[in-house]
């Protein structure tokens, strides 16, 4: 499956040093050894397999093995881009997804092990990934093929922008014989769909205590994103500037008073989520009135500026969190 690369706009050594590519429930991660037996489990399953061309049935670990030292070679030559997908939270991996730099019906691909089927990983792992290749790895276009007995994946597709071009049998493998349907998406319609999102502009702080430990709240369930940490904040209103909204939220959210405190902009956030983008400035606060409370449900936490970047957090925020450990 690996190509000679058709775009020259990223250099091996930039390939080699992409690490993470985050989403709201996942990351998406570079695979290594302690990966194998994942592999085995999930990929091992033929309802996994009999939708691809390409993994092996039975699957054993010198195919785990022969997988991974290919993604490594191709992510070094800059020809392939093998990510594993994880949950954040659970820290498990659920499946893998792949983007080819060559041409051909097969340059984007995926699969998600079957206890995580129906739970909108494979949507959530394909907008990430789709994002990576037009705005990373500077891909023109691309192109999935699909089982026709898998309209699961078909949906996947779809909802990450790809529309249905043609069907094809010059799959490979399994595949050989098989009219598969082949589903496209160009570049420029995916930078037109990013361009006409709605931007969202909300304010957070970093409440520091005397000890210098900065509070977090959980999102609680039944929220977008729930089980992860954040910094307290929220929508700016229209008539509002970020310092306002802050006071308000704060007296809101956790029943304190930073009217009179010296709020300090510290840095800001731009994330592109799937239905809108974000704009979050940070601002430090070290002195406010009353005493912290969960008053909306949520969890509070007091943590080490050294600690935060062990908590699974919403993307936006994760930039946030490695410049308040420099600095605190």
């Amino acid at each position: 499956m690996a190509q000679k690369s058709d775009h020259g706009c990223m250099s091996a050594l930039e390939a080699v040093n992409i690490g993470v590519l985050e989403t709201p429930r996942l990351h998406l991660r570079r695979l290594d050894e302690n990966d194998i037996p994942a592999l085995l489990e999930l990929a091992g399953a033929w309802e996994v397999a009999r939708y691809t061309a390409l993994i092996p049935h039975p699957y054993a670990e010198a195919d785990a093995r022969t997988f991974l030292e290919g993604a490594m070679l191709d992510r070094n030559a800059n020809t392939r881009h093998v990510f594993g997908i994880e949950r954040r939270i659970e820290g498990d991996l659920i499946g893998c997804i792949e983007v080819n730099m060559g041409d051909g019906d097969d340059t984007f691909g995926y699969w998600i092990g079957m206890p995580f089927w129906g739970q909108g990983y494979g949507s959530e792992a394909a907008q990430a990934m789709v994002r990576f290749a037009f705005q990373r790895a500077s891909k023109r276009d691309l192109a999935a093929a699909v089982h026709p007995d898998n309209p699961a994946s078909a949906r996947v597709l779809e909802k990450a922008g790809f529309v249905e071009s043609h069907t094809s049998n010059a799959l490979p493998g399994r595949c050989a014989e098989v009219e598969a349907r082949v589903f496209v998406q160009r570049s420029q319609d995916w930078q037109a769909r990013e361009d006409a999102k709605s931007k969202l502009l909300v304010t957070a702080v970093a409440l520091i205590d005397a000890d210098g430990r900065v509070l977090v709240a959980q999102r609680p369930e039944g929220k977008s994103m729930a089980g992860l940490w954040e910094f307290p904040g929220g929508k700016v209103h229209d008539d509002e500037t970020p310092e306002i909204a802050l006071v308000r939220e704060l007296q809101e959210e956790l029943g304190i008073d930073i009217t009179e405190s010296c709020l300090a902009p510290f840095t800001f956030a731009s994330h592109a989520y799937e239905n809108f983008h974000l704009i979050m400035p940070l601002y430090l606060c070290r002195t406010w009135q009353g005493m912290v409370e969960a008053r909306e449900g949520q969890t509070l936490q007091w943590v080490k500026p050294q600690r935060l970047n062990t908590l699974p957090m919403p993307p936006a925020d994760i930039p946030l969190v490695a410049m308040l450990m420099d600095y605190l």
